[in-house]
C-alpha cells in the first residue's frame, strides 16, 4: 500500500507547544485541532482546565463528543467521576450540567458530522 493523493498524512502537534486561552465556563482550554472553513472536518480536539468550583450548565451539542478525565473529580447530573473516566456522548446530545469542586482536567475531541438527509418511509397500503 502506498500514499496518494487521496489520504492525508498524519498530524502532531505537542499541547506544550501551546499557550492556555480562555474557555466559555471559567476554565482554560488548548485546542490543538479545530474545525475552520478551509478543514471543516478537522475535529475539536484539546484540554480543558478547570479552577476549584467551576462549573457548567447543562447545554445542547450538535456533534458526538469524547470526555477524557485526566485530573480531578468533576460531577455530571449529580453523579462523581474522576481520573480515567471516559464518556461518550451521541450526536446530538444534552452536556450533562457539570461542577468540580476540586479542580482539574479533561480532554475533548470531537468532530463535526455531517448531517445526513432525513428521509420519510411510508408503505403502500
Amino acid at each position: 500500500m502506498s500514499a496518494s493523493g487521496t489520504h492525508h498524512p498524519p498530524e502532531f502537534k505537542h499541547a506544550e507547544d501551546m499557550g492556555w486561552e480562555m474557555g466559555r465556563f471559567g476554565n482554560v482550554t488548548k485546542f490543538l485541532f479545530h474545525p475552520r472553513p478551509e478543514r471543516p472536518t478537522e475535529p475539536n480536539a484539546g484540554f480543558l482546565k478547570y479552577a476549584p468550583g467551576a462549573s457548567f450548565p447543562l447545554h445542547r451539542h450538535d456533534f458526538a463528543q469524547v470526555l477524557y478525565i485526566i485530573e480531578g473529580e468533576f460531577t455530571f447530573a449529580g453523579k462523581l467521576y474522576g481520573p480515567g473516566t471516559i464518556a461518550y456522548m451521541a450526536d446530538p446530545h444534552f452536556e450533562h450540567d457539570m461542577h468540580t469542586a476540586t479542580a482539574g482536567r479533561s480532554s475533548s475531541c470531537n468532530t463535526p458530522v455531517p448531517r445526513p438527509a432525513l428521509h420519510r418511509f411510508t408503505t403502500a397500503g
